[in-house]
């Protein structure tokens, strides 16, 4: 596979609400878009990191540089024979997964439609839907999150993820649990707490909690595996997790029960599975998170997301929760809690390019020849 050309935007995309979490307030998402050619084919990836590096270091001005600059020179007008060729050529520069996965996934996508077949079959993936729960932001009230929380059980999402932080934690989750008993409940921190908060995240193991995600630094694994020897909720390990050496020592020590995946913050693809095949042999379920992808990410994340490991509900819910009009023609909407894959060669949408054209910031074009 000889990548011909590229092409990278820059996308400025409003949400459709106010998204808050522990580190801020979200009302847009700038996006990193980026197109491969190559055999009369194009791939498609998305980043997912944001202007400040509030969830992790990376930022987009960042990847950018090291696209324009550095990873896309190294691999244009190359013949690449698989991802892992692509991965390879990528491996002398360090850390830096979420600008790397931008162009690993999109390499995956020409790569699958070179061969003709969809991304998850490549991947190894085991089913054409996939279970997905909803990630909802901190509400102005209490009242407004339990009426939140009680639309999307009504739309049929299979668990309910509440993001928390200090002063915002077991009070609405005790009465979110109280109004709606039988609800998958599941609370994301995002690194808001410390260890010597450990009375008051010891109070949230009676909520029934099926896991409490990141709640210490976003580096940190041994801090977790204190706190998981004394909780009896599972840890999830989010951010935390940027490659599978980290996710074998976070096994090795006992950091959490439930690992999150997110291919961008993993480096792409690639790693994933490598992570997949640790959590599987140590017994540990994943699901897939969500970084408020518009369509491309959303379908590379939906692919993956086949693969038997993962076994708990994600954070892959309905595009047209977060948008006015998505950057791709396929709609990708859940149904009674299950999202469909899209069909057809590769990650299987379809840039809407008028659209597109109309949010651009910028953009920039290299040829390999």
């Amino acid at each position: 596979m000889r990548i011909e050309a590229a092409e990278l935007r820059i996308l400025e995309l409003p949400l459709k609400f106010r998204f808050e979490t522990s580190f801020g307030v979200q009302t847009k998402r700038t996006i990193l878009l980026l197109r491969l050619f190559g055999e009369g084919l194009e791939g498609l990836g998305e980043g997912v990191m944001e202007r400040l590096p509030l969830y992790r270091e990376e930022t987009v001005a960042g990847a950018r540089y090291l696209l324009e600059e550095v990873f896309l020179p190294r691999v244009l007008g190359q013949d690449l024979p698989n991802p892992e060729a692509l991965a390879q050529a990528l491996s002398p520069f360090r850390g830096n997964p979420m600008a790397k996965a931008v162009l690993e996934m999109a390499f995956y996508d020409l790569f699958a439609k070179a061969l003709g077949r969809p991304l998850w079959q490549v991947l190894g993936g085991v089913r054409r839907e996939v279970e997905v729960g909803v990630s909802l932001g901190i509400q102005p009230s209490l009242e407004a999150t339990l009426k939140v929380v009680e639309k999307h059980l009504q739309e049929g999402y299979r668990r309910i993820k509440l993001k928390i932080k200090p002063g915002w934690d077991y009070e609405v989750l005790k009465a979110v649990r109280e109004a709606f008993p039988e609800a998958t409940l599941t609370a994301d921190a995002n690194s808001a707490y410390r260890l010597a908060d450990f009375a008051r995240l010891k109070r949230l193991d009676g909520l029934g909690l099926d896991y409490l995600e990141q709640p210490l630094g976003y580096e940190d694994l041994l801090d977790h595996a204190k706190l998981q020897r004394e909780l009896s909720t599972p840890i999830c390990l989010d951010e935390s997790l940027t490659s599978a050496e980290k996710a074998r020592k976070a096994i090795e020590l006992g950091s959490g029960r439930v690992f999150n995946v997110k291919p961008a913050r993993l480096g792409g693809h690639g790693e994933s599975l490598r992570v997949h095949a640790l959590a599987q042999s140590a017994g540990i379920p994943l699901w897939m998170g969500g970084m408020l992808e518009a369509g491309v990410g959303r379908a590379h994340n939906l692919h993956l997301a086949t693969l038997p490991g993962f076994t708990k509900p994600g954070d892959v819910s309905s595009a047209s929760r977060y948008w006015e009009e998505d950057i791709v023609e396929e709609a990708l909407e859940a149904k009674e809690g299950l999202m469909p894959v899209p069909e057809g060669p590769g990650i299987g949408v379809h840039l809407k390019l008028p659209f597109v054209e109309r949010i651009t910031l910028w953009k920039g074009y290299w040829s390999g020849s």
